[in-house]
């Protein structure tokens, strides 16, 4: 059973979209890997927001591990699931999770922040910015809520603004480890805040509320309009 009867072609093609992935031969086959994106900014144009020495550590050393294990996993499922091993398949789902979704939530971890100079911490425009209103009564109460919610979460996770396709509302959620929203439901993420401690210790040591308080100032609402207009479309 090759790789391709356990991921359907749609579901890689939309994995393979804005993750930066590559096609490589494995005999008369081919398996989907995975690179680094670049960051659209230089690691110390958040500053002083986010230092930039975190960040160059979270997109050199954190994310690049899960880019390395996330390719890892899947040549070994292929070659698991040649030979018919199915425990073997079953037993690198974990693995494929966690790092598969490291991957993803820090693709758009990226995109969701911005320097100043370009328009981080700009509020939301447009139908986006009515949407919050909408749904949370002001942007005001919505960063209250995910600062509280982000603040909360027990361990490491992300706390998310995301769309609810089927019930065309905005939603927070937060997920655990690297779990992508995608597995809290039909749920499309428009903005994520990574609360790993390495997202912030070196500098807001064990405060995390403060790493979330400033956060704010390099938000990106411009990239979370553009998935919000497009999915609403």
């Amino acid at each position: 059973m090759a790789l391709r009867t356990v991921f359907s072609r749609r579901t890689l093609a939309s994995l393979r979209s804005g993750l930066c992935s590559s096609i490589s031969p494995i005999g008369n086959r081919s398996l989907v890997t995975f690179s680094l994106p670049d960051l659209p900014y230089d690691y110390g144009a958040l500053e002083p927001a986010i230092s930039g020495e975190i960040m160059q550590l979270h997109h050199q050393k954190h994310h690049q591990t899960y880019v390395t294990n996330y390719n890892k996993a899947l040549e070994q499922l292929e070659e698991a699931a040649n030979k018919g091993d199915a425990p073997a398949v079953v037993k690198l789902q974990s693995a494929i999770k966690f790092n598969g979704g490291g991957h993803i939530n820090h693709s758009i971890f990226w995109q969701n922040l911005a320097p100043v100079r370009e328009g981080g911490g700009e509020p939301p425009k447009g139908s986006l910015g009515w949407g919050i209103d909408e749904h949370f009564g002001s942007l005001e109460a919505l960063v209250s809520k995910m600062n509280a919610e982000g603040a909360a979460l027990q361990g490491s996770g992300w706390v998310w603004l995301g769309l609810d396709k089927e019930l065309k509302k905005l939603v927070v959620e937060t997920t655990a480890n690297q779990d992508p929203l995608v597995t809290k439901g039909p749920l499309v993420p428009l903005l994520g805040i990574d609360v790993w401690e390495h997202a912030y210790y070196l500098q807001y040591k064990n405060v995390r509320p403060d790493y979330l308080k400033n956060i704010w100032k390099v938000i990106n609402w411009k990239y979370a309009s553009k998935v919000y207009e497009k999915e609403c479309a």
